[in-house]
């Protein structure tokens, strides 16, 4: 059996092993394939796993020995799963395995908003506090965020986990999604979007990019947050109205934003929140720490090995 990654570095740029996928067949890893060359380098493997790299309907009609389709990630619209269900192709995701890593992100993010960490340690190391009048100094205002509310939108498992540590920095959280369930309401309170967006201090997306939550933060709703809130993404970028966002941070309607995740990655020079004020921006990272991106390859090994035993899992195109 031929396995060919297309883009296999972001997943395991030196530091982990293929010997899983290795041990399944004739392996052949590319760190990166231009679209030009997909068709060419798929050739007539029977298995393509791939991270990032587009797997458009016309690339399929050009790889008639594809079987399988593994993507090492959560989201899978990089591929026509459409056209592959057509063919009787089972696309296969990676769910479930960056859950901490992701919820840690998230906090990670709103801690720096609130204190500015790197900031003022690159601030003592310029020689700022050795020439100091005083016996201590700051730059920006220091938020304390025990008492406040955290709004979380999109409350499954990555959710539930930024949840629980917002309580225990003694947070409030209140949610809002399209199933409740127990475990949920032991964290937080449901509550319908508006009223989230009425009350909370912090807003945090963990939503699945749908059409109906596509541009879910834009002029209206960011009208409906309270004045001073912090927005944080690491789920996709294309929840935010990225306009919308500048002009409410530079308004300063909008306290602050953190960012994993924009509409276009690689980020594009002329995006509206590179210049916005109070604008954090990080490069699509909450995922990668290496013990997460393990879990990531042992589920790869997983899926396909229950492929070849003739019980696929985590198929997103039954």
């Amino acid at each position: 059996m031929k396995i060919v990654i297309l883009d296999g570095y972001t997943e395991n740029p030196g530091d982990l092993s293929w010997s899983g996928l290795e041990a399944l067949g004739e392996l052949t890893v590319y760190d990166r394939t231009p679209p030009e060359q997909v068709a060419d380098r798929i050739g007539d493997a029977e298995i393509v796993i791939l991270n990032k790299t587009p797997l458009p309907r016309e690339m399929l009609d050009r790889c008639p020995n594809v079987r399988y389709i593994g993507v090492l990630a959560t989201g899978y619209n990089i591929v026509d799963v459409q056209a592959a269900k057509e063919r009787g192709i089972p696309v296969c995701n990676i769910p479930t395995y960056g859950t901490d890593a992701v919820g840690q992100f998230a906090i990670a993010m709103l801690l720096e908003i609130c204190h500015h960490v790197a900031h003022h340690d690159a601030a003592v190391h310029e020689g700022r506090w050795e020439s100091c009048p005083d016996w201590c100094f700051w730059d920006y205002p220091l938020i304390e965020l025990a008492g406040k509310t955290m709004g979380i939108i999109g409350f499954g498992r990555i959710g539930r986990t930024t949840g629980r540590i917002a309580r225990a920095l003694g947070m409030q959280v209140v949610a809002c999604d399209s199933i409740e369930t127990d475990e949920g309401r032991e964290i937080g309170r449901y509550l319908p979007l508006e009223e989230l967006f009425a009350c909370s201090d912090v807003i945090a997306l963990h939503c699945p990019l749908f059409p109906e939550t596509q541009g879910i933060i834009n002029r209206d709703t960011i009208a409906k947050m309270k004045d001073g809130v912090i927005l944080l993404n690491n789920s996709r970028g294309p929840l935010i109205v990225e306009q919308d966002l500048a002009d409410a941070l530079n308004s300063g309607k909008v306290y602050a934003a953190g960012l994993d995740v924009v509409s276009t990655e690689p980020i594009r020079g002329d995006n509206p929140l590179l210049k916005a004020k109070n604008c954090l921006i990080t490069p699509h990272i909450s995922w990668a720490p290496k013990e997460s991106r393990q879990r990531l390859m042992g589920i790869a090994v997983e899926s396909l090995r229950a492929f070849l035993d003739g019980n696929p899992i985590n198929v997103v195109n039954p």
